[in-house]
């Protein structure tokens, strides 16, 4: 029995220096895995964010482009409508001055003859 005991003494000393020895390295690499994997984690994620902010702007820009030329479109229909309507109402205004002088005329050029 006291032979059990000196080896089981031994094997428990040994295993603890061997654990004590090889415990520090396999911790070491673990942390340089550990860091390692945090930047590449790190550079995933600003790619990812870099390709939703590219893919919001071009939303974005398309959307204000498709808006600009709704805007161009409409404002362009309104100024052709108004075009027509001012010239239409030239027109009107043009006719009546035109008819109320030749009216005037008519009674002035009665007025201005001599009888015979």
């Amino acid at each position: 029995m006291k032979q059990f005991r000196n080896r089981m003494g031994t094997f428990v000393v040994t295993a603890a220096l061997v654990m004590g020895g090889v415990a520090p390295v396999v911790l070491a690499q673990t942390a340089g895995q550990d860091v390692k994997d945090a930047g590449h984690d790190t550079k995933d994620a600003a790619k990812d964010t870099g390709h939703g902010i590219a893919k919001g702007t071009k939303a974005v820009a398309h959307g204000t482009k498709k808006g600009t030329t709704k805007a161009y479109d409409g404002t362009k229909d309104a100024a052709k409508d108004t075009g027509h309507e001012v010239a239409k109402g030239t027109k009107k205004v043009v006719h009546k001055s035109a008819n109320a002088t030749a009216k005037t005329a008519d009674k002035a050029a009665d007025k201005t003859q001599t009888p015979q």
